[in-house]
């Protein structure tokens, strides 16, 4: 296989750095971006709340404990939507062959540019740095996971570059969760039989990593030896779309969360609308008191798209849980997502039915 360059790009505390370059009195200040209320959780933090111990995922209250001379600021999606773009036009700017991964996120392809890859991160460092005042890291290997490794190297603003003469030597001291594929049940799995580093993980056989990891054991197990023939792909797949909220207090109130599963489809719907997406599965998620989650999913033969008819099967859901145990949290989704081949008018709305899958 010809050999390859891929960048791998991540914005340093995206959300907080654009709050920061927005009103340049919060730099230097600890900024941490959370949701509104008593439940919220932290979406981003800078690296001066970092060092109290903040993380993005933590509770806002905890948050509050560990940084009270913190910032709290609430998200605002549509600014970081709008620098992100920008952003991306740089990146393309670069090469055409950039796959996003997230909003502040993406791998380039540059294995045909006749530029040294560590100049090509300077000059894409330099017009985002002068433009936005922004900061990034960047990772640069042979594949895509290497890349991705490399740019957690040295954040913030860092650069590593992974070349095939460092493995395995420079991935067996990494612990297992930087391993893209392990979740959190895996990773306590692994802990639970003394594997803690990817040197130990290498231990296993193929066999085994099927029995750890299902059908992903395969990849992994190549991943860890520097082995990924993923390539960097222009068109991003997307898997699902959705919605969750917290709620300020639990509730059984069944109209309640009918209200709240309304306004997430018709978010899914616009989402879908502007992706020239449709769907087959839609999913509710469901958080107890206790904090136990539940998901219930429901596929269907036909793909859909409009708010009604994605309510009306939410709906469908909700009315066959029990609810013994009032709710602290809420979400639904849409996935098993595809393009449509050919369209079917229906009487009932103005939208389209899939008939056949792509």
């Amino acid at each position: 296989m010809e050999k390859r360059t891929i960048i791998h790009v991540d914005m340093d505390a995206f959300f907080a750095s654009v709050e920061q370059m927005d009103n340049p009195k919060l730099k230097g200040k600890p900024i941490i971006v959370s949701g509104e209320g008593a439940r919220s959780v932290v979406s981003t933090c800078s690296y001066e709340a970092r060092k109290y111990g903040v993380h993005s995922a933590m509770p806002s209250f905890v948050a509050k404990q560990l940084c009270p001379i913190g910032v709290f600021l609430p998200v605002r999606h549509q600014r970081y939507s709008q620098v992100s773009r920008e952003i991306f036009d740089i990146l393309k700017s670069t090469t055409q062959i950039v796959e996003p991964v997230s909003i502040d996120e993406a791998y380039l392809d540059v294995s045909i540019i006749d530029i040294d890859p560590a100049i090509i991160v300077s000059q894409i460092k330099k017009k985002i740095r002068e433009r936005y005042d922004l900061t990034l890291s960047a990772g640069v290997s042979y594949n895509k996971f290497l890349a991705k490794i490399a740019s957690d190297w040295n954040k913030p603003d860092g650069l590593m570059i992974i070349t095939e003469e460092m493995i395995p030597k420079i991935l067996e001291p990494l612990p297992v969760k930087k391993v893209h594929g392990i979740g959190e049940k895996s990773i306590k799995r692994l802990n639970d039989i003394g594997i803690y580093t990817i040197k130990q993980l290498m231990r296993l056989t193929e066999e085994e990593m099927i029995y750890y990891f299902g059908k992903l054991g395969i990849e992994i197990y190549n991943r860890i030896r520097g082995i990924d023939n993923r390539q960097v792909s222009t068109e991003r797949e997307i898997k699902s779309i959705g919605r969750e909220t917290t709620f300020e207090q639990d509730t059984k109130d069944k109209n309640y969360l009918k209200k709240i599963l309304t306004e997430f489809a018709l978010d899914v719907q616009n989402n879908l609308k502007k992706e020239s997406l449709y769907a087959k599965t839609v999913t509710i998620k469901l958080k107890t008191e206790d904090f136990k989650s539940y998901t219930r999913s429901k596929t269907l033969k036909e793909y859909i798209r409009n708010a009604d008819e994605i309510i009306k099967v939410a709906f469908g859901i909700l009315n066959d849980y029990s609810i013994k145990k009032s709710i602290r949290l809420i979400g639904l989704s849409v996935s098993n997502i595809g393009k449509m081949k050919y369209e079917q008018l229906t009487f009932f709305d103005d939208d389209f039915k899939i008939k056949i899958e792509t």
